[in-house]
């Protein structure tokens, strides 16, 4: 991309570039600009000569606390017992589907061991996976690392709260001696040396990692280099993205739960998309040393689950800072993460809820007023905040932009205007201006929903509607995304790919979001936790026991 061809730049040149940028220059201040812009480029050019570490942060670190910020006081950690009964040795479907903690708390009674959880779930991906594509390798060591929690179980020596649980992890985080291609043809053979330290973390809470799940490529969509990764709920449609494969494969019960980043949308729309629970934490709260870097000011890193305590345990197990990620806050994660919501304030944005798709989530904010929850009207400014994604995009253009110069991105196998090839080169064509006057609109944002947040102690609104979604990305606020219902609903497009046409509808889960405080997941958890228990759902998709989802292919 960068050919180093030097020629002097005219006028007429500088017009061309205003056309692209957007603005207008008189004749005279073109002149100006083409006399000095000749070592602006030298600079440029000089910068981009050195090589930068993948992990090397920028200079300014995103700090979504405002000044005067009250930090909620947590308190101890206080999740709901379980109380499912061992459904019976035989019985794989049940013990696959139930909840992490359930399963952690068989396996210390001595009703179920961590050899056998793993085998039941690798017997399910050998069945069911070649379908839904949701793992892209598997981790040879798992039988021999559930063997060894066995043996310390039969010691007395547990290692954690997640002592023989089966967890899969999304493939743009590092696993040591496990190949981590961040879902990309460039990096097929990329091998890391080391866990990143939320797979430490995990292990040393007693889990079992099962594999890698895919990862839409470089962390965008449900396509990655071999092929997309399918809905359990309805195979013609993607499982969105980009935590694509840990969402599949949580809703489909071929694991405990499942680790997923997100950016923007990564965690939440796949969670919404296949009937999982999705957590997207504060930003800071967990640390992303051994994460892919792709917008540092934005990237997080949440559990994937099919019951929202689950969320908490995971989230206390993976809490905090580490020296290698200068975002990361050592903010202690507690209160009650379930209970009764009586009393709580949820404000909602006019309009939110108004459209004949979002029945299921009107009903559910019928059930949550039922629960005592005060549903109170709220607004946001009406300024642009969808341009915020340009920030996005200048960041991951930075963090990709060896792969574009070198020309490799032409290796990756979307090349559509939306997928990242494009993308990178168009960021490029932000201003460092629109860039620095956006960052100022982002502060406006944080700012907009600290008023939100003076008013109510919770925000709601169904998946993908309104700005709260674009918004709260960019402002660290944590997300809870939950399936409520169902809808029957035809395929729906990913990423900028679209859907098949003429496939016939199908029941699918139907998702509300809800936004909390900063750091103040445990409030936010207990509101969902219990609005879960009024919806009640049985959320194991129609999968053929035998084959699969016959008929269908991953790719």
């Amino acid at each position: 991309m960068d050919k180093q061809i030097r020629h002097e730049a005219t006028s007429a040149d500088i017009a061309a570039a205003e056309r692209v940028l957007g603005i207008e220059q008189t004749a005279p201040e073109r002149a100006l600009i083409a006399q000095a812009i000749a070592a602006q480029i030298d600079l440029a050019r000089a910068r981009r000569a050195v090589t930068l570490d993948d992990d090397l942060a920028p200079a300014c670190v995103f700090e979504p606390r405002l000044p005067g910020f009250d930090m909620p006081d947590p308190g101890p950690l206080i999740l709901p017992r379980p109380t499912l009964p061992f459904p019976g040795a035989e019985d794989d479907e049940a013990i696959a589907f139930a909840p992490a903690s359930a399963q952690a708390a068989w396996i210390r009674a001595g009703e179920l061991s961590a050899v056998r959880l793993t085998t039941i779930y690798f017997e399910r991906i050998a069945r069911l996976d070649p379908a839904l594509g949701a793992f892209a390798r598997l981790n040879p060591a798992a039988l021999d690392d559930a063997a060894a929690l066995d043996h310390r179980a039969a010691r007395g020596d547990w290692a954690g709260p997640l002592h023989g649980v089966p967890w899969a992890c999304k493939d743009l985080i590092d696993t040591a001696g496990i190949v981590t291609d961040w879902g990309a043809e460039p990096f097929r053979d990329r091998l890391p040396q080391e866990d990143a330290v939320v797979v430490r973390r995990a292990r040393a809470a007693g889990a079992v990692l099962l594999g890698k799940t895919v990862v839409g490529a470089l962390g965008y969509g449900d396509v990655w280099h071999g092929g997309r990764t399918r809905n359990p709920w309805n195979p013609d449609e993607g499982a969105s993205g980009s935590s694509s494969g840990s969402a599949a494969a949580v809703a489909a019960g071929l694991c405990g739960f499942a680790l997923g980043t997100e950016t923007l949308g990564s965690i939440v729309a796949p969670a919404a998309r296949c009937g999982a629970v999705g957590l997207r934490p504060s930003f800071g709260r967990i640390a992303r040393t051994g994460v892919m870097p792709l917008c540092p000011s934005l990237d997080r890193i949440g559990p994937l689950c099919r019951d929202i305590a689950d969320t908490a345990l995971v989230l206390a197990a993976l809490n905090g800072a580490d020296p290698g990620d200068p975002s990361s806050r050592d903010i202690p994660f507690g209160g009650a993460a379930a209970g009764n919501p009586e009393g709580l304030r949820l404000g909602v944005l006019d309009g939110d809820f108004a459209g004949t798709e979002c029945g299921a989530a009107r009903r559910a904010l019928d059930r949550l007023r039922a629960l005592g929850v005060t549903l109170v009207r709220v607004a946001l400014p009406k300024l642009p905040w969808e341009s915020l994604v340009s920030l996005l995009m200048a960041e991951a253009a930075a963090s990709f932009e060896p792969l574009t110069l070198s020309d490799r991105d032409d290796l990756l196998a979307r090349q559509d205007e939306a997928a990242w090839p494009n993308q990178f080169r168009l960021a490029r064509f932000l201003s460092a201006v629109d860039h620095v006057q956006l960052d100022r609109l982002r502060r406006r944002g944080m700012q907009a929903m600290a008023d939100l947040f003076a008013e109510v102690d919770l925000l709601a609104a169904p998946f993908a509607a309104g700005p709260l979604h674009t918004l709260a990305a960019f402002t660290g606020h944590p997300c809870l995304c939950m399936p409520i219902g169902f809808t029957n609903t035809p395929p729906r497009p990913s990423a900028g790919l679209a859907a098949p046409e003429q496939a016939p509808p199908r029941p699918v889960p139907a998702a509300l979001c809800l936004w909390g405080k900063l750091f103040d997941e445990a409030r936010l958890l207990a509101a969902g936790h219990a609005l879960a228990g009024r919806c009640a759902l049985d959320l194991r998709p129609p999968l053929s026991r035998r084959g699969g989802m016959k008929g269908h292919s991953a790719g």
